[in-house]
């Protein structure tokens, strides 16, 4: 896509995550079992929205869900490793489709 745009971009669906949405969303795409341990600390911002209004702008929007993108980027790491003969058999079930 080419576009006059210029200087920095948000990029992103209109879906609202937390840091915590996204760390059950790998946790889940991936078929572990883990534990998430949470540190006292200060809170600050819970989450961020930024606007996507320039990049809307020129017609550009999210093609995938984050829990799609998510499951296909580590499909492609998980093949990565398994090219090198580093994974971890057996292949996460949630992301197996994407391997083909």
């Amino acid at each position: 896509m080419h576009s006059d745009l210029e200087g920095p971009v948000n990029l992103g669906a209109d879906e609202r995550v937390t840091v915590a949405d996204l760390v059950r969303t790998v946790i889940d795409v991936s078929g572990k079992t883990l534990r998430v341990h949470y540190v006292p600390g200060p809170v600050g911002v819970r989450a961020r929205n930024f606007s996507k209004e320039r990049i809307k702008s020129i017609g550009w929007q999210a093609k995938v869900s984050l829990r799609e993108g998510i499951a296909r980027t580590y499909a492609w790491i998980w093949a990565q490793l398994a090219k090198q003969g580093r994974a971890q058999p057996p292949v996460p079930l949630r992301v197996e489709q994407w391997l083909k």
